[in-house]
């Protein structure tokens, strides 16, 4: 019984962990959306031009 308990207690706390989680993302992604809309030239996240892949570093 004393598992069970220290089980559903962890589950709460992990479920309270990612949920606060989720709305510190969302903050971020609302804040980055609210700055893009400002017209700075600096908030455009794309350029256009292609990405550059890199080659893997070795060990």
């Amino acid at each position: 019984m004393y598992a069970l308990e220290l089980h559903r207690l962890r589950s709460a706390e992990l479920r309270r962990a990612a949920q606060e989680e989720r709305l510190a993302r969302e903050a971020v992604r609302s804040r980055r959306a609210g700055s893009a809309d400002d017209g700075a030239p600096g908030a455009e996240p794309h350029t256009g031009r292609p990405r550059r892949h890199r080659v893997p570093r070795t060990a």
